[in-house]
């Protein structure tokens, strides 16, 4: 399942830097030395001074030495294209073939510093937006025969361009009977479940009348954004083209996208809890729940879930497929105790309306935190939960999470745990420094990641303390959204043979350093009326284990591999267009705990014939080749019977999987009695630590994850 990201916002903040995915490392970058001079005269326009710009910091900063050639604009080409031909619904073959005429000229565009491409596509583009509003509207005038025998293709890559504008119109007709079905199926099993006698039936007529207005009011709030969208916007979406051929994780933001990013790091706000990413074919995916935020406690919001629309309590659902990803953000985001509904469709093809009533995000919540675990044994084992590596960037008196998670273990070691479980499932990473220090809380001494720019050898990043704050046993939990930081605080205790690795078939493949730079540093005071010009991202360092290897694209693959949710399914760094090649380099010299050999390989025995046995675990497999198998359906009928019946075929499946979300493990949670105070300072912090304990309760990888560690006690 490859997708491609064209953007990215967080929903909730977290001390997750970039604007990519998967962040490892907070560094700020200086021009220093002069490395970069904008040789600029004083009538260059804002937006020759934006490309030269961005095409310097590619150019010196990013860990790529790119050729800007022909072939790379073909790179470029291509993605711009997909972008603006938003599911084959604008371009034809012919306007197709008039862009192609810069397709080997982008390079020249971009020392140039002109916009010729660009400017052509908005003409184009703006000509079959005028042309898709009058179809939609007398499309959506007339009722549609549901029950002719047809099918729509929702996997964009097995569509074609359209021949002519008949096509597009016909594409046009085609995805909007599909909307509308969805509505009319909605509204008829809504009212067949109904109980109230009361209320007269709707007639199949009423219900595929307001049906057709509903979708059409999300296609006038469509096309009335796409006619308001800003100029710097449209243009970042080309720049954005040209940095998504260096890397995943290479980014332009926009003035106004680079004030949304820094607003979240302000430390709290009022929205949901997660973060989004935006999709090759212009849906939103929610890539993550941020732990103890409104969603996360909902319990009811996934990550890989699609949010299709976006409704306030009291309004209609806003259709948010190809909504500019800060537009999408502020409908979703509001005021503290009021409520949005967003309708996702799940990775099994069903859809459900998700309820949320928004709060107040702390980051608080995404600190590390600790309770005591047993099960039928009563053995005391520590379970640290450490949703990123944060650090405080600013150095202004914040937290870091390796002294955080210190004081964790302290604690737990001071309440009699006899083993710990640290989990890293869904930690996208964060600060370079705080993972090596957290690292070296698990061993003497020795090297923990070796770091290496474009240029010169690697830089050894060394645990230098011989010190060790915890030598008993030890799991490190993962899944496939442990990334960066995670990966590289597993592939260390992994290499030194420090403790176990549990989790999904492997981490997300992140092996890359990110930096972000402000534009307008650059430039000179004379250049003062042409600013804001906002920020770029770039990827300037790998990083790889100490055995030599790299973690990018193949990631950690777990000592012990458990059954989850995206096992049969890919994610990670390789389903990325572009990342950069994985390799190798010199292995280090570095002590392996030897007394762990032994006690690895019989936890890995015993795991092995728990799970076989195991009707959850068999259960959790059986639903990820299920969701396999529906994420590789892209053909849907438009046929309401058939339609119907498949959907109803997907919620009985789905009825057979419930003992997966109803699984109680018999884990006994024991809050630690120096939180006391601090867990019951109010009513919602209790709340939310509650919710936590129920989690834990319900996990059975932890479960399998304590069983393991008894193991190696």
């Amino acid at each position: 399942m490859k997708m491609k990201y064209f953007g990215y916002l967080p929903i909730a903040v977290g001390l997750l830097f970039l604007a990519s995915y998967v962040p490892t490392a907070f560094q700020a970058l200086t021009n220093q030395g002069g490395e970069i001079e904008v040789a600029a005269s004083a009538d260059m326009s804002k937006e020759q001074v934006l490309m030269r710009l961005v095409r310097q910091n590619l150019e010196a900063r990013h860990y790529a030495e790119n050729t800007i050639d022909d072939n790379f604009s073909k790179k470029v080409f291509k993605e711009y294209t997909d972008i603006i031909n938003f599911r084959k619904l604008f371009l034809t073959e012919g306007d197709f073939n008039a862009l192609k005429a810069f397709e080997t000229k982008i390079d020249d565009e971009m020392m140039g510093e002109t916009y010729q491409l660009f400017d052509l596509s908005l003409q184009i583009r703006d000509k079959r937006r005028k042309e898709a509003q009058s179809y939609y509207k007398e499309i959506l005038a007339q009722p549609f025969d549901f029950a002719k025998d047809e099918t729509f293709e929702t996997d964009v890559k097995k569509i074609g361009l359209a021949k002519n504008e008949a096509e597009i119109k016909e594409r046009w007709r085609q995805y909007l009977k599909y909307d509308v079905l969805r509505r009319v199926a909605g509204a008829l099993e809504a009212q067949e479940k109904s109980k109230d006698s009361k209320t007269t039936p709707k007639t199949f007529e009423q219900i595929e009348a307001e049906a057709r207005k509903g979708t059409a009011r999300v296609m006038d709030d469509f096309f009335l954004r796409m006619e308001k969208e800003e100029m710097s916007s449209k243009r970042a979406t080309y720049i954005n083209a040209i940095t998504a051929c260096y890397d995943p994780h290479t980014n332009y933001f926009a003035p106004r996208e680079r004030q949304e990013f820094v607003e979240e790091f302000s430390g709290r706000y009022e929205g949901i809890g997660a973060r989004l990413q935006k999709k090759e074919d212009g849906t939103i995916k929610v890539s993550e729940v941020i732990p103890g935020g409104p969603a996360f406690r909902n319990g009811v919001l996934k990550a890989e879930d699609i949010i299709l629309k976006v409704a306030q309590a009291d309004g209609e659902p806003v259709e948010i497929t190809n909504m500019l990803i800060e537009d999408a953000v502020k409908l979703i985001k509001g005021k503290k105790a009021t409520e949005v509904r967003l309708t996702v469709r799940r990775l099994d093809g069903t859809t459900a309306v998700v309820p949320i009533v928004r709060d107040v995000v702390v980051i608080e919540e995404t600190y590390a935190k600790s309770v005591i675990v047993t099960d039928k044994d009563k053995k005391k084992i520590g379970y640290i939960n450490l949703p990123g590596f944060y650090a405080d960037f600013s150095e202004t008196g914040g937290r870091n999470c390796g002294e955080d998670v210190k004081e964790e273990i302290r604690k737990l070691k001071a309440e009699g745990a006899e083993g710990i479980v640290l989990d890293l499932r869904n930690n996208g990473g964060g600060s370079l420094d705080e993972v090596v220090k957290m690292t070296g809380l698990f061993i003497e001494d020795g090297p923990v990641v070796q770091v290496k720019g474009r240029k010169g050898s690697p830089q050894i990043r060394d645990d230098e303390d011989d010190k060790i704050e915890y030598d008993g046993a030890l799991v490190v939990m993962v899944n496939s959204f442990s990334a960066s930081a995670s990966e590289i605080l597993a592939g260390a205790i992994q290499d030194y043979k420090r403790g176990v690795i549990i989790g999904s078939k492997s981490t997300y493949g992140k092996g890359t350093v990110q930096a972000q730079v402000d534009l307008d540093r650059f430039l000179p005071a004379s250049f003062d009326n042409i600013k804001p010009l906002g920020a770029i991202t770039l990827t300037i360092q790998k990083f790889y284990r100490i055995n030599g290897t790299t973690n990018q694209l193949t990631g950690v693959i777990p000592d012990i591999i458990l059954p989850d949710l995206y096992n049969a399914i890919e994610v990670g760094e390789k389903e990325q267009d572009y990342p950069l090649a994985a390799d190798k380099i010199d292995p280090l010299k570095y002590k392996v705990w030897t007394k762990n050999e032994s006690k690895i390989a019989k936890a890995k025995e015993k795991s092995a014939e728990r799970i076989a046995k195991d009707e959850v675990f068999k259960l959790i497999n059986e639903n990820a080749q299920r969701i396999r198998k529906q994420n590789d359906n892209s053909e849907i009928s438009l046929n309401l019977e058939k339609f119907r019946s498949w959907q109803k075929q997907l919620n009985d499946e789905g009825t057979k999987f419930k003992a997966i979300s109803d699984y109680q493990s018999g884990i006994e949670v024991m809050p630690l009695k120096a939180d006391f105070a601090k867990n019951n300072a109010d009513s919602l912090t209790k709340s939310r630590i509650d919710f936590w304990h129920k989690s834990i309760k319900k996990d059975i990888q932890l479960s399998e994850a304590i069983a393991v560690i008894k193991e190696m006690m």
